[in-house]
């Protein structure tokens, strides 16, 4: 229900992509309780840090990146570096998250 709500917030936000994204974020991380996979949420964290800081997105996603990486259990860390993605485009960065046949 938590997670339901969350989601519902990121929908009602309106045009505010750092809290659309954060919602987001909340949402797939308490949904981690019952699917592994929505721990993966974590791009939407990372997208929200590129809406609060356009003119930086870079950077500052890449610091949120590396601290993500930093805290995560030592046994996830290769599976983190492996599905979430950040590529800088012409039109600001693509953060997401690569969902391929083991997934």
């Amino acid at each position: 229900e938590a997670s339901l709500s969350a989601h519902a917030a990121a929908r009602n936000v309106g045009e505010n992509p750092a809290a659309f994204n954060a919602a987001r974020a909340a949402g797939q991380a308490v949904a981690t309780a019952h699917v592994p996979q929505h721990a993966f949420g974590v791009f939407y964290a990372l997208r929200a840090v590129a809406a609060v800081f356009p003119d930086d997105a870079e950077e500052k996603v890449m610091e949120e990146y590396n601290w993500q990486a930093r805290h995560i259990p030592e046994h996830l860390k290769v599976e983190y570096n492996k599905r979430v993605v950040i590529r800088r485009r012409k039109n600001g960065m693509f953060i997401t998250v690569n969902k391929d046949k083991d997934y």
